[in-house]
């Protein structure tokens, strides 16, 4: 992607009845370049690091007494169990062994470069506060919204959901929310089954300078809405799926931190 230069230097704070309170400063790192490759390496290196590594038993199929019957008899000469038991020993077989088992050499983890992926944290930081990528990345925004999204400190205070609703009422960004919402279908094929039935869009991510601030626990139910404290920022949250542009909310004090921190 090209250069994102900010053209207006300053951005709007709003307080939490989605008037405007103040302007701010951006920091530089909204105007670092959007490299699409550093994120979908980066998002792929967080993925596969929690992948556990799996192996077979090297003794499966092979915990049994089985012999070969020998010549003569019209059978394959594979071992089989003793008693007119299935073959044994042999893959492709009733009761052998697999073929071609998953090994521990295997490597999962895809690993980055710690510059690389610093330089991807800083690309996903400035994708937030491009309109033409959020947009395209299919959140709601309203047209009188600017970017970046800075909300006063007031909002780490919001202990009720109810109160964390209408504070997106007002801001215009409960469509965002509801476009969520719609969006939650059920997964086709087995994953069904296997802890993942339900498929969820990525909606808002409220960023702030505490770790568990009341708003946090305000807007946990809230349908693709995330949390994160600006220490523990990285990619697959700005990023998720390695597709930039994901609608991120700052606080006031994690804008200024946010500054300190990447420039």
């Amino acid at each position: 992607m090209s250069q994102q230069t900010a053209e207006n230097k300053t951005t709007h704070i709003y307080s939490l009845d989605g008037s405007v309170k103040d302007e701010i400063t951006i920091p530089a790192v909204f105007s670092n370049e959007v490299r699409l490759d550093l994120i979908r390496r980066a998002v792929n290196s967080i993925i596969t690091a929690g992948i556990q590594p799996k192996t077979r038993d090297p003794m499966a199929g092979k915990k049994n007494s089985a012999i070969s019957l020998g010549v003569g008899l019209d059978l394959a000469r594979v071992p089989r169990v003793k008693g007119g038991g299935p073959a044994a020993f042999a893959p492709c077989v009733v009761g052998g062994r697999v073929a071609f088992p998953e090994r521990l050499e295997k490597i999962y983890h895809e690993r980055i470069n710690r510059k690389e992926r610093i330089v991807a944290v800083k690309s996903a930081i400035a994708a937030t506060g491009a309109k033409e990528i959020v947009l395209k990345r299919g959140h709601l925004v309203g047209v009188d919204v600017a970017l970046p999204l800075v909300v006063s400190d007031d909002l780490k205070g919001l202990a009720k959901a109810s109160e964390f609703r209408d504070f997106l009422k007002k801001l215009s960004l409960w469509e965002e929310t509801s476009r969520a919402k719609d969006g939650i279908k059920e997964r086709a094929g087995r994953g069904k089954t296997r802890g993942r039935r339900w498929i969820r869009p990525k909606s808002i991510l409220i960023v702030t300078d505490e770790l568990n601030p009341a708003v946090r626990k305000a807007s946990r139910n809230f349908p693709g809405v995330d949390y994160s404290d600006i220490s523990s920022l990285n990619v697959e949250k700005l990023a998720p799926g390695g597709h930039p542009g994901r609608l991120t909310l700052w606080t006031e004090s994690a804008f200024k931190k946010l500054g300190e921190v990447y420039d």
